[in-house]
């Protein structure tokens, strides 16, 4: 880094310590890899949502609790969560040019597919171990 003023990058960039390459990339993908894996998990929730209409309350926690079931929707619920944690991120940085309010989004929005993910995922064990 250079002292006499020539550094460019704003003030979330400085906290970051990151420039050009070293995290667009990485989270690029992350974007690509999860939108990816929601295709077919998503066709596996529809197809979950589809085949419990109809039944009764008991029919309907006995097909969530399966343990292929269960695993798949947690795995629906992760990746979807962490999907759109990284889109918002993405929005946030995109679209918000005061860096406090910035970075305080930023926070919020990691701490709000946290709790997403984390009571969705606690219900589904909840229903899995008969609790």
């Amino acid at each position: 880094m250079s002292s006499n003023g020539s550094d460019m990058r704003t003030p979330l960039g400085k906290v970051r310590g990151l420039g050009s390459a070293k995290d667009g990339t990485s989270h690029f993908w992350q974007q690509r890899l999860t939108g990816l894996a929601n295709l077919p998990l998503s066709l596996f929730f529809m197809y979950s949502i589809y085949s419990m209409a109809g039944k009764s309350y008991q029919e309907a926690m006995a097909f969530i609790a399966s343990p292929l079931v269960s695993v798949m929707l947690i795995l629906f619920i992760a990746s979807s969560v962490y999907h759109m944690k990284l889109g918002m991120q993405v929005v946030l940085e995109d679209y918000i040019h005061g860096e406090k309010m910035k970075i305080l989004l930023l926070i919020l929005n990691a701490f709000f597919a946290t709790f997403i993910g984390i009571a969705c995922i606690f219900s589904i064990l909840k229903i899995s171990f008969g609790a």
